[in-house]
Protein backbone atom coordinates (compact mmCIF):
# COMPACT_ATOMS: atom_id res chain seq x y z
CA UNK A 1 0.00 0.00 0.00
CA UNK A 2 2.79 2.41 0.86
CA UNK A 3 4.27 1.98 -2.62
CA UNK A 4 0.98 3.03 -4.16
CA UNK A 5 0.85 6.23 -2.09
CA UNK A 6 4.12 7.72 -3.23
CA UNK A 7 4.85 10.60 -5.56
CA UNK A 8 3.74 9.97 -9.11
CA UNK A 9 1.12 7.29 -8.41
CA UNK A 10 -1.90 7.78 -10.68
CA UNK A 11 -5.49 6.69 -10.21
CA UNK A 12 -8.39 7.96 -12.33
CA UNK A 13 -5.80 10.20 -13.99
CA UNK A 14 -5.03 11.85 -10.64
CA UNK A 15 -1.37 11.90 -9.68
CA UNK A 16 -0.27 12.24 -6.06
CA UNK A 17 2.76 14.41 -5.38
CA UNK A 18 5.26 15.05 -2.62
CA UNK A 19 5.46 18.25 -0.57
CA UNK A 20 8.43 19.50 -2.62
CA UNK A 21 6.52 19.07 -5.89
CA UNK A 22 3.42 21.14 -5.10
CA UNK A 23 3.07 24.95 -5.33
CA UNK A 24 3.46 27.17 -2.27
CA UNK A 25 -0.27 27.57 -1.63
CA UNK A 26 -0.54 23.82 -0.94
CA UNK A 27 2.52 23.77 1.33
CA UNK A 28 0.71 24.55 4.55
CA UNK A 29 2.25 21.77 6.60
CA UNK A 30 5.90 20.77 6.01
CA UNK A 31 5.46 17.68 8.19
CA UNK A 32 3.02 16.13 5.68
CA UNK A 33 5.39 14.80 3.02
CA UNK A 34 3.31 12.73 0.56
CA UNK A 35 -0.16 12.35 -0.92
CA UNK A 36 -0.78 15.81 -2.39
CA UNK A 37 -3.15 16.42 -5.31
CA UNK A 38 -2.18 19.28 -7.59
CA UNK A 39 -3.77 21.39 -10.36
CA UNK A 40 -6.88 19.27 -10.90
CA UNK A 41 -9.95 20.30 -12.86
CA UNK A 42 -13.20 20.71 -10.92
CA UNK A 43 -14.42 17.31 -12.12
CA UNK A 44 -11.12 15.68 -11.12
CA UNK A 45 -11.40 17.26 -7.67
CA UNK A 46 -14.78 15.58 -7.29
CA UNK A 47 -13.38 12.29 -8.61
CA UNK A 48 -10.59 12.54 -6.04
CA UNK A 49 -13.21 11.78 -3.38
CA UNK A 50 -12.47 8.16 -4.30
CA UNK A 51 -8.68 8.60 -4.32
CA UNK A 52 -6.81 7.96 -1.06
CA UNK A 53 -4.83 11.19 -0.53
CA UNK A 54 -3.65 13.17 2.45
CA UNK A 55 -6.94 15.13 2.29
CA UNK A 56 -9.29 12.13 2.18
CA UNK A 57 -10.05 11.99 5.91
CA UNK A 58 -10.34 15.79 6.09
CA UNK A 59 -12.95 15.76 3.33
CA UNK A 60 -14.96 12.73 4.41
CA UNK A 61 -15.14 13.53 8.13
CA UNK A 62 -16.96 16.77 7.36
CA UNK A 63 -19.11 15.41 4.53
CA UNK A 64 -20.33 12.83 7.02
CA UNK A 65 -20.61 15.57 9.65
CA UNK A 66 -22.80 17.63 7.31
CA UNK A 67 -25.12 14.67 6.70
CA UNK A 68 -25.36 13.98 10.45
CA UNK A 69 -26.39 17.55 11.29
CA UNK A 70 -28.78 17.69 8.34
CA UNK A 71 -30.52 14.55 9.59
CA UNK A 72 -30.56 15.91 13.16
CA UNK A 73 -32.16 19.15 11.95
CA UNK A 74 -34.89 17.23 10.16
CA UNK A 75 -35.46 14.86 13.08
CA UNK A 76 -35.50 17.58 15.75
CA UNK A 77 -37.98 19.71 13.82
CA UNK A 78 -40.20 16.76 12.88
CA UNK A 79 -40.03 14.70 16.06
CA UNK A 80 -38.10 16.10 19.05
CA UNK A 81 -39.62 19.58 19.32
CA UNK A 82 -43.22 18.42 18.68
CA UNK A 83 -42.81 15.73 21.36
CA UNK A 84 -41.75 18.45 23.81
CA UNK A 85 -44.67 20.60 22.61
CA UNK A 86 -42.17 23.28 21.72
CA UNK A 87 -42.92 26.64 20.18
CA UNK A 88 -42.04 28.08 16.78
CA UNK A 89 -39.09 29.80 18.49
CA UNK A 90 -37.64 26.40 19.37
CA UNK A 91 -37.88 25.42 15.71
CA UNK A 92 -36.02 28.61 14.73
CA UNK A 93 -33.26 28.14 17.33
CA UNK A 94 -32.65 24.51 16.37
CA UNK A 95 -32.77 25.26 12.64
CA UNK A 96 -30.38 28.21 12.93
CA UNK A 97 -27.71 26.54 15.03
CA UNK A 98 -27.80 23.22 13.18
CA UNK A 99 -27.63 25.16 9.90
CA UNK A 100 -24.52 26.89 11.25
CA UNK A 101 -22.99 23.47 11.91
CA UNK A 102 -23.92 22.28 8.41
CA UNK A 103 -22.44 25.41 6.83
CA UNK A 104 -19.22 24.82 8.75
CA UNK A 105 -19.04 21.19 7.60
CA UNK A 106 -19.78 21.99 3.94
CA UNK A 107 -17.28 24.85 3.71
CA UNK A 108 -14.57 22.75 5.31
CA UNK A 109 -15.18 19.73 3.08
CA UNK A 110 -15.32 22.01 0.03
CA UNK A 111 -12.01 23.64 0.85
CA UNK A 112 -10.16 20.37 1.35
CA UNK A 113 -11.71 18.95 -1.81
CA UNK A 114 -11.12 21.89 -4.17
CA UNK A 115 -7.96 23.51 -2.72
CA UNK A 116 -5.88 21.65 -5.32
CA UNK A 117 -7.76 23.16 -8.28
CA UNK A 118 -5.81 26.42 -8.50
CA UNK A 119 -4.40 29.14 -6.27
CA UNK A 120 -7.45 31.34 -6.84
CA UNK A 121 -9.83 28.50 -5.97
CA UNK A 122 -7.73 27.62 -2.93
CA UNK A 123 -7.98 31.18 -1.59
CA UNK A 124 -11.72 31.42 -2.24
CA UNK A 125 -12.43 28.12 -0.52
CA UNK A 126 -10.06 28.96 2.34
CA UNK A 127 -12.08 32.11 2.94
CA UNK A 128 -15.27 30.06 3.05
CA UNK A 129 -13.63 27.48 5.31
CA UNK A 130 -12.59 30.11 7.83
CA UNK A 131 -16.01 31.77 7.65
CA UNK A 132 -17.60 28.36 8.22
CA UNK A 133 -15.50 27.69 11.32
CA UNK A 134 -16.39 31.09 12.77
CA UNK A 135 -20.11 30.70 12.03
CA UNK A 136 -20.08 27.16 13.42
CA UNK A 137 -18.51 28.37 16.67
CA UNK A 138 -20.83 31.34 17.02
CA UNK A 139 -23.79 29.12 16.12
CA UNK A 140 -23.15 27.24 19.37
CA UNK A 141 -24.23 30.33 21.29
CA UNK A 142 -27.80 30.45 19.94
CA UNK A 143 -29.21 27.46 21.88
CA UNK A 144 -26.94 28.17 24.85
CA UNK A 145 -28.07 31.78 25.25
CA UNK A 146 -31.72 31.13 24.43
CA UNK A 147 -32.22 28.30 26.92
CA UNK A 148 -29.77 29.42 29.62
CA UNK A 149 -31.41 32.86 29.83
CA UNK A 150 -34.90 31.51 29.14
CA UNK A 151 -36.21 32.92 32.43
CA UNK A 152 -34.37 36.24 32.02
CA UNK A 153 -35.84 37.51 28.78
CA UNK A 154 -34.16 40.93 28.84
CA UNK A 155 -30.68 39.44 29.21
CA UNK A 156 -31.51 36.69 26.77
CA UNK A 157 -32.28 39.29 24.10
CA UNK A 158 -29.16 41.31 24.96
CA UNK A 159 -26.88 38.29 24.58
CA UNK A 160 -28.59 37.15 21.36
CA UNK A 161 -28.02 40.62 19.87
CA UNK A 162 -24.35 40.45 20.91
CA UNK A 163 -23.96 37.01 19.28
CA UNK A 164 -25.56 38.21 16.04
CA UNK A 165 -23.33 41.30 16.07
CA UNK A 166 -20.21 39.18 16.62
CA UNK A 167 -21.20 36.94 13.73
CA UNK A 168 -21.61 39.94 11.41
CA UNK A 169 -18.30 41.48 12.54
CA UNK A 170 -16.53 38.16 12.01
CA UNK A 171 -17.77 37.95 8.44
CA UNK A 172 -16.81 41.59 7.77
CA UNK A 173 -13.27 41.08 9.13
CA UNK A 174 -12.83 38.09 6.86
CA UNK A 175 -13.53 40.27 3.83
CA UNK A 176 -10.28 42.16 4.47
CA UNK A 177 -7.90 41.62 1.55
CA UNK A 178 -5.03 40.58 3.84
CA UNK A 179 -7.04 38.19 5.96
CA UNK A 180 -6.01 35.09 4.01
CA UNK A 181 -2.32 35.97 3.73
CA UNK A 182 0.38 34.07 5.63
CA UNK A 183 1.12 37.19 7.71
CA UNK A 184 -2.39 37.05 9.13
CA UNK A 185 -2.15 33.41 10.25
CA UNK A 186 -1.91 34.53 13.89
CA UNK A 187 -4.88 36.86 13.48
CA UNK A 188 -6.94 34.03 12.02
CA UNK A 189 -6.09 31.81 14.99
CA UNK A 190 -6.94 34.65 17.37
CA UNK A 191 -10.33 34.97 15.67
CA UNK A 192 -11.11 31.35 16.54
CA UNK A 193 -9.85 31.81 20.09
CA UNK A 194 -11.94 34.98 20.52
CA UNK A 195 -15.06 33.24 19.24
CA UNK A 196 -14.54 30.48 21.82
CA UNK A 197 -13.44 32.78 24.67
CA UNK A 198 -16.46 35.08 24.30
CA UNK A 199 -18.65 32.38 25.83
CA UNK A 200 -17.03 32.81 29.25
CA UNK A 201 -18.88 36.11 29.74
CA UNK A 202 -22.42 34.78 29.30
CA UNK A 203 -21.60 31.70 31.40
CA UNK A 204 -20.39 33.84 34.34
CA UNK A 205 -23.44 36.09 33.97
CA UNK A 206 -25.77 33.07 33.86
CA UNK A 207 -24.21 31.61 37.02
CA UNK A 208 -24.63 34.97 38.81
CA UNK A 209 -28.28 35.36 37.77
CA UNK A 210 -29.09 31.88 39.04
CA UNK A 211 -27.57 32.48 42.47
CA UNK A 212 -24.14 30.90 42.11
CA UNK A 213 -22.73 27.41 41.88
CA UNK A 214 -25.11 25.96 44.49
CA UNK A 215 -28.11 26.34 42.16
CA UNK A 216 -29.31 22.96 40.78
CA UNK A 217 -29.42 24.24 37.20
CA UNK A 218 -25.79 25.38 37.46
CA UNK A 219 -24.63 22.09 38.96
CA UNK A 220 -26.40 20.21 36.16
CA UNK A 221 -25.18 22.18 33.16
CA UNK A 222 -21.82 23.80 34.03
CA UNK A 223 -19.99 20.44 33.74
CA UNK A 224 -21.48 20.07 30.25
CA UNK A 225 -20.17 23.51 29.30
CA UNK A 226 -16.73 22.57 30.69
CA UNK A 227 -16.63 19.46 28.49
CA UNK A 228 -17.35 21.64 25.46
CA UNK A 229 -14.48 23.99 26.35
CA UNK A 230 -12.11 21.07 26.88
CA UNK A 231 -12.99 19.79 23.40
CA UNK A 232 -12.55 23.26 21.90
CA UNK A 233 -9.16 23.79 23.54
CA UNK A 234 -8.01 20.32 22.50
CA UNK A 235 -9.02 20.97 18.89
CA UNK A 236 -7.20 24.32 18.86
CA UNK A 237 -4.06 22.72 20.30
CA UNK A 238 -3.96 20.18 17.47
CA UNK A 239 -4.63 22.96 14.94
CA UNK A 240 -1.95 25.31 16.25
CA UNK A 241 0.86 22.88 17.11
CA UNK A 242 0.68 20.47 14.15
CA UNK A 243 1.15 17.65 16.63
CA UNK A 244 1.71 14.69 16.24
CA UNK A 245 3.12 14.86 12.69
CA UNK A 246 5.81 17.36 13.68
CA UNK A 247 7.26 14.54 15.81
CA UNK A 248 6.94 11.98 12.99
CA UNK A 249 7.40 13.82 9.65
CA UNK A 250 6.12 11.73 6.74
CA UNK A 251 4.70 8.99 8.97
CA UNK A 252 1.19 10.42 9.41
CA UNK A 253 0.57 11.78 5.92
CA UNK A 254 -2.66 9.85 5.40
CA UNK A 255 -3.94 8.91 8.84
CA UNK A 256 -3.43 10.55 12.24
CA UNK A 257 -2.28 14.09 11.40
CA UNK A 258 -3.27 17.11 13.48
CA UNK A 259 -5.75 18.55 11.02
CA UNK A 260 -7.61 15.25 10.89
CA UNK A 261 -7.86 15.26 14.67
CA UNK A 262 -9.07 18.88 14.48
CA UNK A 263 -11.85 17.78 12.10
CA UNK A 264 -12.91 14.80 14.19
CA UNK A 265 -12.95 16.76 17.45
CA UNK A 266 -15.00 19.57 15.87
CA UNK A 267 -17.67 17.05 14.82
CA UNK A 268 -17.62 15.47 18.30
CA UNK A 269 -17.87 18.91 19.94
CA UNK A 270 -20.86 19.91 17.80
CA UNK A 271 -22.57 16.58 18.54
CA UNK A 272 -21.92 17.06 22.25
CA UNK A 273 -23.39 20.56 22.09
CA UNK A 274 -26.47 19.22 20.32
CA UNK A 275 -26.86 16.70 23.15
CA UNK A 276 -26.50 19.53 25.71
CA UNK A 277 -29.08 21.59 23.80
CA UNK A 278 -31.58 18.73 24.00
CA UNK A 279 -30.95 18.38 27.74
CA UNK A 280 -31.42 22.11 28.26
CA UNK A 281 -34.61 22.17 26.17
CA UNK A 282 -36.10 19.27 28.14
CA UNK A 283 -35.12 20.97 31.41
CA UNK A 284 -36.81 24.21 30.42
CA UNK A 285 -40.05 22.46 29.51
CA UNK A 286 -40.05 20.36 32.68
CA UNK A 287 -38.96 23.06 35.15
CA UNK A 288 -40.91 26.29 35.58
CA UNK A 289 -39.00 29.54 35.89
CA UNK A 290 -40.54 30.05 39.33
CA UNK A 291 -38.84 26.82 40.48
CA UNK A 292 -35.49 28.02 39.13
CA UNK A 293 -35.80 31.34 40.93
CA UNK A 294 -36.90 29.64 44.16
CA UNK A 295 -33.92 27.28 44.06
CA UNK A 296 -31.57 30.21 43.38
CA UNK A 297 -32.90 32.15 46.39
CA UNK A 298 -32.36 29.30 48.87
Amino acid sequence: MEDLLTSGYSLKGIILHSYAEVPHYLQGNPFIIKGYRNTLSASQCIQSLLVWSNESINVWTHIIGFLIFLLLAVYDNAVTIPELQGSWTDHIIYTVYLSCFQFCMLCSAGYHLFCCHSEAACKRWLGLDIAGISIGLLGCYFPAVYYAFYCFQYWRNVHLVIVCTLMMLTIIVQLHRRFLTARWATQRLMLYISAVAYGVGPVVHWIYLNGGFQAPIIQKFVPMVCVMYVLGILALLFYATKFPERCFPGKLDYIGSSHQWWHIIVVIAFLWWHHCGLQFTEYRYSTACSQTWHAASL
